[in-house]
């Protein structure tokens, strides 16, 4: 079906973008992890057609999400507990297999059962108005242009689910620029066996940090650990009713347009057998706040000077959502101003994998939503040209 934008560009209803085409949907799903990947599952299960009326595109050159990055060394034991996606249980994997295969072959799998419309690798360039660009004002009630690298898509509706992973935060410390050994991010972690015989400054007071520091040592490395704060350990089982305080408060944050706070801030670490050894030794255990770092040492704040020979940066991530910079929808606070899955400036937006649905548990659940809102806006008359299926 031909139709024509409000900027008269002819583009055709299911035709896939490619080159200096242009390709016309109702809901584009930007991501294929998690969230991305349950957007997709309910948006199909609500009437849309895939390639027709949804299409996911995926940065990713094969099923994983940020997943597919994770180091070997990380099992699927050690991992933070993934959740199903929506209609395939996940089973019982081999707890020692890397978590990457696994969740790489559930993923890949899911698509597949269901039939979902993931092109990849396709990297999203911007998200922007098809009318021009956003006013200062607000939004328009037109379609949005999908800008990529395999061409571009006009769609009444985005899901973005681009999680964090590629936008890793490096703080600012005196002396970064000076220290003459090596530094990385939990990004670019592959194996600790790489440091052996060094000393390592790991900073960083989460999950990611705590067990850098224990496969630091285990492999013959000296690990030194920096926290910002006391180590927050907790015996607190993760149960439904936790999950659901500790959803409540990052919310509370989205909410007020803040950035979304750390999963970990509220949670603390939960103290296992492993971590109580790790205590126990001697090996867990924080120097405190860093101060600055030096050519070949670390300072801290307590004024003590340690020799290192390597920086381990487990300082966690940042929503990764330059692509939606032409919207325009930072607010004061630094943060994007959110009513669950809604982009409070943006009707035609929503977004998931942001905030408490950063997790597997709440990334599922938002997907859901997310869905549901998409449908909602289609069957309302926004999408005219493309809810056919949805009479």
């Amino acid at each position: 079906m031909d139709v024509t934008t409000p900027g008269d560009t002819p583009v055709q209803t299911g035709v896939r973008a490619g080159g200096d085409g242009v390709g016309r949907v109702g809901v584009v799903v930007i991501g294929a992890g998690q969230a991305g990947l349950s957007s997709a599952y309910h948006l199909l299960r609500r009437g849309l057609e895939a390639e027709r009326d949804v299409v996911v595109l995926d940065a990713n050159p094969a099923p994983g999400g940020a997943w597919l990055h994770r180091w070997p060394a990380l099992t699927f034991d050690a991992a933070h507990a993934l959740h199903d996606l929506p209609g395939l249980p996940l089973g019982t994997p081999d707890p020692k297999e890397p978590a990457a295969d696994v969740v790489s072959r559930y993923y890949g799998a899911y698509e597949r059962t269901f039939d979902l419309p993931v092109h990849r690798p396709v990297s999203v360039l911007a998200v922007e108005p098809e009318e021009g660009p956003a006013g200062s004002s607000g939004h328009g009630d037109g379609p949005l242009r999908v800008t990529t690298t395999a061409g571009t898509w006009i769609a009444d509706a985005v899901i973005s689910a681009t999680g964090t992973w590629d936008r890793p935060y490096w703080p600012y410390y005196r002396g970064r620029d000076v220290f003459a050994g090596r530094q990385l991010h939990t990004h670019d972690y592959r194996s600790a066996a790489e440091f052996e015989g060094q000393r390592v400054l790991v900073v960083g007071g989460g999950t990611s940090a705590v067990q850098f520091v224990l496969q630091l040592h285990e492999a013959g490395a000296a690990p030194v650990w920096s926290t910002r704060r006391p180590p927050s350990f907790t015996r607190r089982a993760f149960d439904p009713e936790w999950g659901r305080e500790v959803e409540a408060e990052v919310n509370a944050r989205t909410a007020a347009g803040l950035p979304p706070a750390s999963v970990v801030s509220v949670t603390g670490l939960s103290l296992t057998a492993q971590y109580r050894a790790g205590i126990d030794a001697g090996i867990l255990v924080s120097r405190g706040p860093l101060s600055e770092l030096r050519e070949h040492s670390a300072v801290f704040a307590d004024g003590s000077v340690e020799p290192v020979d390597a920086v381990l940066w487990a300082t966690g991530f940042r929503a990764a959502l330059d692509h939606l910079a032409p919207l325009r929808l930072r607010e004061p606070g630094g943060g994007i101003l959110m009513d669950g899955v809604h982009v409070v400036k943006e009707p035609r937006l929503l977004l998931v994998g942001y905030g408490a649905s950063a997790s597997t548990l709440g990334a599922s659940r938002a997907g859901r939503a997310a869905a549901v809102a998409a449908v909602t806006r289609l069957r309302a008359g926004a999408g005219r040209a493309t809810a056919g299926n949805l009479a």
